[in-house]
């Protein structure tokens, strides 16, 4: 019987036990904290978003980098086997707008046991506690290959294959502290820039402060780097606004195409994406109309949240008090403007603690995308977060997890290449 070691509890690493049990192995899967899923628990604020039901093929759209990469493991364990195999599992689950995919319960522990029931039945080994140190590495003819681990307390287990599925560096405060990376630069391999991502932006002045806590749905935004026509992202959906900055699903996708040596990024937001600019030039027409003889700041009630009113009236230069039928053509114009491409100018994003996800990882040109066996060290394989993987939200990186986990454990299982 075959010997597999999962280095990893997390959405990848239960993922290929499972398949590697099923294959027929003996698996051992090792955690350093005190319990499986750390991470899993505090995905889509404890609710896990953990797939998204969208055709198969439709995935890759929502792949920012090296989607390629993952065709065989998304139609090896595809979007439509997860939600069976949780419900399989006695997870039921449901499908919510964006073709998002929860526990019916919204209980993010729901899907952590039924991993676990599913790991249970399969008689997978499960050590928590368990810190690896180090990779056990021979050297052959025609290269190296991995032979097992070494533990925190020295302790060697021997295997003929082991899966790196450590996750990136995001969320640190769940075990993610980057050894599958140094793992992996041991074994010869090349790890791409590091960088936090599904992370909130950091935005100039002070005009996300004073809108702090304002939440935005169904508005569409777009954010353009200076001296690139092109906009580097365009989305629909739900934001909000920090102490610092914006966050929220569309600023986390956003997020994810931000580029810090690019000089000057503008996020733009229209504030009312179901009306063109002619229909809301009509609607502020027909607004000033109705109340002529009312003060500009008292006639947006209806237009915007009033939270927002004071920061458009001191963008738009028009002042506060002034009458409504006194606004000219130009000043309506500019405040039509301005509710469809509201701007702010974006410094930075957060760091790895605020960070869903990491970006960078192990080089894809350098992991088997049929087997996720590593091309340059024999018997080792990688899983998730660990690889040049990324993508936006709604359950998508999940479904990297999930694909990526079971295909490396199947092919570490059963030792075909």
């Amino acid at each position: 019987m075959r010997r597999v070691i999962i280095i990893g509890a997390g959405a990848a690493g239960m993922m290929a036990a499972y398949a590697a049990a099923q294959s027929g192995a003996d698996v051992t899967l090792l955690e350093q904290n005190e319990k499986t899923g750390k991470k899993i628990y505090i995905t889509g604020k404890g609710r896990c978003n953990l797939t998204n039901a969208c055709a198969t093929e439709e995935l890759f759209d929502h792949v920012v980098r090296n989607g390629k990469f993952l065709y065989s493991a998304f139609y090896t364990f595809s979007n439509e086997m997860v939600m069976q195999f949780f419900e399989e599992a006695g997870c039921p689950l449901k499908t919510e707008r964006g073709e998002r995919v929860f526990p019916v319960s919204d209980h993010a522990s729901d899907v952590i046991r039924a991993l676990g029931k599913k790991l249970k039945a399969l008689s997978v080994t499960i050590r928590l506690h368990s810190c690896v140190k180090d990779l056990l590495i021979e050297r052959e003819e025609k290269g190296i290959k991995v032979s097992g681990v070494i533990l925190g307390n020295n302790e060697r287990l021997q295997a003929d294959a082991v899966i790196i599925a450590t996750g990136g560096l995001s969320y640190p405060s769940t075990g993610s502290t980057g050894d599958g990376y140094e793992f992996a630069k041991k074994c010869g391999h090349k790890v791409t820039e590091l960088m936090p991502s599904l992370v909130p932006l950091l935005t100039a002045g002070d005009t996300a402060a004073r809108l702090q806590g304002l939440s935005l749905k169904n508005v569409r935004a777009k954010m353009l780097f200076a001296g690139k026509k092109k906009e580097a992202f365009q989305g629909f959906g739900e934001m909000l606004f920090t102490q610092n900055g914006i966050s929220g699903p569309l600023v986390l996708s956003a997020s994810t195409v931000y580029e810090p040596q690019n000089n000057g990024c503008s996020f733009m937001i229209d504030l009312k994406p179901a009306l063109t600019a002619d229909q809301l030039d009509k609607r502020l027409i027909r607004d000033i109309s109705e109340n002529s003889n009312k003060q500009f700041k008292n006639i947006l009630g209806g237009l915007l949240p009033a939270k927002m009113i004071p920061v458009i009236i001191s963008m738009s230069g028009i002042p506060a008090d002034k009458p409504a039928n006194e606004i000219t053509k130009e000043e309506r114009l500019r405040l039509g403007a301005l509710i469809k491409a509201f701007t702010l100018s974006v410094t930075g994003i957060g760091d790895f603690r605020e960070a869903v996800i990491t970006r960078g990882g192990v080089m894809t040109k350098e992991v088997d995308p049929s087997t996720m066996q590593s091309k340059l060290c024999k018997g080792l394989y990688f899983a998730g977060e660990v690889l040049d993987l990324d993508a936006v939200t709604g359950g998508f990186n999940l479904q990297i997890a999930w694909s990526t986990g079971y295909l490396a454990g199947f092919f570490a299982g059963t030792g075909n290449e």
